[in-house]
């Protein structure tokens, strides 16, 4: 693993230490065989996962571990967080799946249960089956409501990383790629993309509660007026590494803007006294 960008940008490629961390013992990677990948290039990764944003990505058919398929565009509605792993890394994809779950269930706490989803997609086809990415969920202990793991065939696979700007090579014992997890917004555009095996919490539910809270298309006037004050009032908490809803945000902002008004109407009423009558 490399590092880059003071370690929120990461480059996964599991190292050789002993015997046992090779592919023999943890399924390698299907591309040994293959001619030597270019060199992964760090700043141009980056540049293409940055320069996605904004984007919608085509639809893709997909094949949960279950076995059911689903499309790409059946979890527009609500935001939806893209990871791709694959299930033969032994250290930094399971490292980074688990990270995700510790703080998607943070965010559920602070946004609500049923509040976004979250898609995991294998993207080395020839091993990541739909029974590969189910055993790789039960190792992770990866149970959440709303969270699917998926696989796809390769055609579909080369198009869904294209458009969500993920870039991965073959490596001596895996693939070089970026630690990437991709938010999309309820329309299905990429709205944020987040780096690191073990990123800071707020990077992940800031960009989901702003979404969350936002503007909801459907919303009426004082759903809208609830989820303004829920958005500003959701504070994170670094002492717990959770969100909580600050109550004294709403008074100060309300009591400040009483202030405001009553110090307006005392300068209005002070001039229309002072005004010379003709």
């Amino acid at each position: 693993m490399r590092d880059f960008l003071a370690v929120l940008l990461l480059v996964a490629s599991p190292g050789v230490t002993a015997a046992v961390h090779g592919p023999a013992a943890h399924g390698g990677a299907s591309h040994e065989a293959h001619a030597p990948a270019p060199a992964f290039d760090e700043k141009h990764a980056l540049k293409v996962s940055q320069g996605v944003l904004g984007k919608g990505p085509r639809d893709a058919m997909l094949t949960r571990a279950d076995g059911t398929t689903v499309r790409l565009s059946d979890y527009r509605g609500k935001p939806l967080v893209v990871s791709l792993i694959y299930t033969s890394c032994y250290h930094i994809c399971p490292t980074t799946t688990q990270h995700l779950a510790k703080v998607a269930r943070t965010a559920r706490a602070a946004l609500g249960t049923d509040s976004f989803r979250v898609l995991t997609i294998g993207f080395d086809t020839p091993k990541d089956t739909p029974q590969a990415m189910a055993r790789f969920a039960r190792e992770q202990r990866v149970d959440l409501p709303g969270w699917d793991f998926a696989s796809a065939d390769a055609a579909t696979l080369k198009q869904l990383v294209e458009d969500v700007g993920f870039l991965y090579f073959p490596a001596a014992q895996g693939f070089d790629h970026l630690i990437q997890a991709t938010v999309l917004d309820a329309d299905g555009k990429i709205y944020r993309q987040v780096y690191g095996m073990t990123f800071d919490t707020p990077l992940l539910v800031e960009p989901l509660k702003e979404l969350v809270f936002g503007e909801p298309r459907t919303a009426s006037f004082l759903e809208s007026v609830g989820n303004r004050i829920k958005l500003f009032c959701t504070v994170y908490d670094p002492a717990t590494d959770r969100y909580r809803f600050d109550y004294s945000i709403f008074i100060g902002g309300v009591i400040g803007l009483t202030g405001l008004g009553l110090v307006a109407f005392l300068v209005v009423r002070e001039w229309r006294r002072r005004r010379p009558t003709v």
